[in-house]
């Protein structure tokens, strides 16, 4: 009996269509990093389980799809438990195999580094919609400055991207020390995870439930009290900075997150497109980030989950001991971006890479002639295939309207005699007569 085809739980195959779009959107990601001065880079797909293991939290080690030991390493490795079964294990994401690599060749990178990188990673998470066990990051980061253009130009980087591909988006801004400082003066600096972990969630269930949840994990009433003023935000960066200053006056932890904000609105100017927002309540990987915070968002279609995010941290480095390297960085959701493209009806009609033309294919003579002319054609830097075999028209046809190929090029017997090539239009079934040797111009 025949295996009956299919690939592991949580990957997925992409036709060649979805595969155009894909590249659409990563080619004009490339762009404009590389516009903005970042280069690229690769690393394995597989790490040293070392590497990777304890970067992530208890949840995020569990997810690490580690890779058996082979061969006589394995079966020592079966006679001695002690030892492990895997001492490698894929990629678990783009920014641990960063930071690895500028610590490994330190002494050969300019700083400030500018890199990005686009490649899958793997995690062995429970598959479901919208989550998958292979997916792509698309990331760039900016290691080894603490200055603020770096962040000013990211959220110029976002504006530049998001209209090459014709979506309107919001970037959403906060800084980690404003959030410390809410804490400060609520009177419970230790407890700033909790308290800003609830404070995320607000826009999904509400003051009363994200105040409910600071209760459970242990916030005081005079410091649920204590955020009250947050709840009553409103307006833009330039309504909100005097009540945040006279608030948090106390904290000059805060007092420096906003001066950092302010210095990014001021510096950032006017953008094509998009628009930049401070969101109090943004709170993205608090552990991780100690400055800037980004998150950006589609403003049209239904979709309205994060398409980006990024922020700065103090010391990624740090883990493999390089100390005191700054950096930011910023990661495209490459399959969220094509969902809100796709729903929206942004995916421009000829994406490239596809068929032209066609030549239909009459017989030995005839397909012999068809492969000079296939041949000036593709020079010309036209997209254009031979169909292999003499089959009835209506066959040829059909694969034309299937490979959604816009032109067909008929030299049959009689247009062999006088020179002539007959072109069908696919899409309006219309068909002219045209000198061969004014084929290229002619389809152009």
């Amino acid at each position: 009996m025949a295996q009956k085809p299919s690939i592991p739980k949580g990957t997925r195959d992409f036709s060649p269509v979805e595969m155009l779009r894909r590249k659409y959107i990563f080619s004009t990601i490339e762009q404009v990093f590389q516009k903005y001065g970042f280069l690229p880079l690769e690393t394995p797909a597989m790490e040293n389980l070392e590497t990777l293991t304890g970067k992530y939290g208890e949840e995020g080690d569990r997810l690490i799809f580690k890779v058996l030991k082979r061969g006589a390493e394995l079966d020592r490795a079966l006679e001695d438990l002690s030892k492990g079964f895997a001492d490698e294990a894929l990629r678990y994401d783009l920014t641990v195999p960063f930071a690895r690599y500028v610590v490994q060749h330190q002494n050969e990178i300019a700083f400030p580094f500018k890199r990005y990188q686009i490649q899958p990673v793997w995690r062995a998470d429970r598959p479901q919609k919208g989550r998958y066990r292979e997916f792509y990051q698309c990331d760039a980061d900016v290691i080894g400055s603490a200055s603020l253009i770096s962040e000013v130009e990211l959220v110029q980087l976002f504006d530049d991207v998001f209209t090459a591909l014709g979506l309107q988006v919001v970037v959403k801004i906060n800084d980690r020390k404003v959030l410390s400082g809410i804490a400060e003066v609520c009177g419970q600096p230790d407890k700033v995870v909790d308290i800003v972990t609830a404070i995320d969630k607000l826009d999904k269930i509400g003051r009363e439930k994200v105040e409910e949840e600071m209760r459970t994990k242990g916030v005081s009433e005079n410091a649920i009290k204590g955020i009250a003023p947050l709840f009553d935000l409103k307006g833009t960066w330039s309504d909100q900075r005097p009540v945040l200053e006279k608030w948090l006056a106390s904290s000059s932890t805060a007092q420096q997150g906003l001066k950092d904000l302010s210095f990014t609105f001021d510096a950032v100017g006017a953008l094509k497109s998009a628009l930049l927002e401070f969101d109090p309540t943004l709170a993205r990987g608090l552990d991780y980030y100690t400055g800037a915070i980004f998150e950006v968002k589609a403003r049209v279609g239904t979709l309205q989950s994060s398409i980006c995010g990024g922020g700065r941290y103090d010391d990624l480095t740090g883990i493999f001991g390089l100390k005191n390297m700054s950096g930011v960085g910023i990661s495209f959701g490459a399959d969220r971006i094509y969902d809100v493209l796709l729903e929206t009806n942004k995916f421009p009609a000829d994406l490239g890479g596809s068929t032209k033309l066609l030549f239909a294919n009459f017989g030995e003579a005839e397909a012999m002639h068809c492969l000079k002319l296939l041949r000036q054609v593709r020079e010309a830097g036209i997209a254009a295939e031979l169909y292999p075999d003499q089959v009835k028209m209506a066959k040829q046809f059909k694969y034309a309207d299937d490979k959604g190929i816009p032109y067909v090029a008929i030299i049959g017997e009689n247009e062999l005699k006088q020179g002539i090539v007959t072109v069908k239009d696919m899409r309006t079934g219309e068909q002219k007569a045209i000198k061969q040797d004014e084929l290229i111009h002619g389809i152009h």
